[in-house]
């Protein structure tokens, strides 16, 4: 078998001369297609029936009362675009994009040039659930950890991990009788993917407080714009240039995330110097009026 073109090498220019690729989509049984399709409805309208069965209503009849003007598409909207006036918002955006990119990448380029063009298309869904089932764990463990390191030391052990990973996938040449390192690549990168989406989260709500609904839609908005590019340019570059683009989203995000929480150490130190001189002056001059 010839692997030449999988890995970093793989090209649109070469996907034709892979020899070793399996049965494309096009070879899939109809009853197969269909048995998939099938599954995903019915998860789908389960999914919305459990919600509308045991979720607990909210009543919101208090809350129409006090708002006498009821949000419109076009005012969140209007709040949405109004939140790019905030420099912090601008400095989040390639952090957040890198979110998308990041996982544009693994499911559609890692999936295609590496795991269906070294062991076939069948290991897809494991690898895949490997990376599901990493992402959930790292969730829940980092969402706990970052209590005691703090987000810029987690931020940054994402950005280790992912950098790492661009550079030895530029290095690595997929073989099929390294088998383990096929998963240990999306665990990897779906922990600093549950690093990002955690803390990133956390960080909008606590750094718009104000305007939560705008930020979180500009969150997903750039998120999914991320997504949405590493998705359009799929058919169209090098996996080595993907990679390259990666990084790059990466290095640019976390620099301007940086840059964002020396402002905010900056804002909230000077904050308490005019506190601490408020302080002073309010207690010289009781001291003054008891003498």
């Amino acid at each position: 078998m010839n692997y030449t073109y999988c890995g970093a090498n793989n090209c649109p220019t070469s996907t034709a001369e892979i020899s070793n690729t399996t049965t494309p989509a096009s070879g899939v049984s109809e009853t197969l297609r269909y048995t998939l399709m099938g599954i995903y409805t019915a998860s789908g309208v389960i999914g919305v029936l459990l919600i509308a069965i045991f979720l607990d209503q909210i009543d919101l009849s208090e809350e129409k009362k006090e708002q006498t003007d009821e949000p419109t598409i076009w005012n969140s909207l209007l709040g949405t675009l109004q939140q790019l006036k905030d420099i912090r918002q601008w400095l989040l955006i390639p952090l957040t994009m890198f979110s998308g990119f990041q996982q544009g990448f693994l499911s559609s380029d890692y999936t295609k040039a590496y795991v269906t063009c070294t062991l076939g298309i069948h290991f897809v869904g494991y690898v895949m659930i490997c990376f599901g089932a990493t992402n959930s764990i790292s969730s829940m463990v980092f969402g706990k950890l970052s209590q005691y390191t703090g987000r810029i030391a987690l931020f940054m052990f994402a950005a280790a991990i992912s950098v790492s990973c661009i550079i030895a996938l530029q290095l690595w040449s997929p073989n099929p009788n390294q088998l383990a390192v096929f998963f240990i690549f999306p665990a990897l990168w779906s922990i600093s993917d549950a690093i990002c989406q955690t803390l990133l989260n956390a960080f909008y709500g606590v750094l718009f407080d104000d305007h939560k609904e705008a930020a979180f839609a500009n969150y997903r908005l750039w998120e999914s714009l991320g997504f949405v590019i590493a998705f359009a340019y799929s058919n169209f570059l090098c996996i080595s240039v993907k990679l390259y683009v990666v990084l790059s989203i990466l290095l640019i995000g976390m620099i301007l995330y940086l840059v964002l929480e020396y402002l905010e150490y900056r804002k909230q130190k000077m904050s308490a110097q005019e506190t601490n001189v408020v302080n002073m002056t309010e207690n010289t001059t009781v001291q003054n009026a008891i003498g």
